[in-house]
């Protein structure tokens, strides 16, 4: 049970470490958006952008809410995998709900702090930690940082097709962070290989 609970705190650390470093890293080297792309192949760029709501930019909620209603999730997942870990469940399914916990928090980090220690990233100047002048935001308000961008090919829709003839179509044109590929692997194992599980851990024992 023990080393279970180690996994767990080392799985999340990891993923927490290495998250921050390379979002703190990419604010302060890169300007905001395409003016700072790095190609690492033609399917692979780095490109900074900032994310003030939810996944994939969506902004149907006040910011302040939003980053509440995240730590509150956070705190349940927590405790989840506490109860897991004393219930001895396998150590793949504790893994996978670290994996989103550390997911989560990670992004709960640059919510809560970065908007009171960087300033304002641009497309023509790249942010500082800890400011003089202070941060862009108050606390509670910061932006997440996304920073991987797949478009592995792209097509303009033929004129003749409705409503979207003539547009262009890239696949995969959404922008993201090492915190959502966490949380998005540990919910795809989970459903892959845990979905048992998952309906039996809410069962009383």
């Amino acid at each position: 049970m023990r080393s279970k609970g180690v996994w767990a705190i080392l799985v999340v650390l990891l993923i927490l470490f290495s998250d921050q470093f390379l979002k703190i890293w990419i604010k302060t080297h890169l300007p905001l958006g395409e003016s700072g792309d790095v190609k690492i192949a033609g399917w692979f760029i780095i490109r900074f952008v900032e994310n003030p709501g939810m996944a994939m930019g969506i902004e149907v909620v006040n910011k302040l809410f939003l980053s509440l209603f995240r730590m509150g999730a956070s705190l349940g997942i927590a405790w989840y995998i506490v109860r897991l870990i004393k219930r001895d469940y396998d150590v793949g399914y504790i893994v996978c709900c670290s994996m989103i916990f550390a997911g989560a928090v990670g992004n709960i980090i640059d919510s809560v702090f970065y908007g009171v220690i960087f300033s304002e990233s641009t497309p023509y100047t790249v942010a500082t930690l800890f400011p003089a002048d202070g941060g862009y935001a108050t606390w509670l308000h910061g932006k997440v940082v996304d920073m991987f961008y797949f478009p592995l090919f792209e097509f303009q829709f033929p004129d003749w097709i409705p409503f979207v003839g003539g547009n262009d179509f890239v696949f995969f044109q959404y922008i993201f962070n090492l915190a959502d590929a966490s949380i998005t692997t540990g919910i795809a194992i989970l459903i892959l290989f845990y979905n048992k599980t998952f309906a039996k851990s809410f069962e009383k024992q």
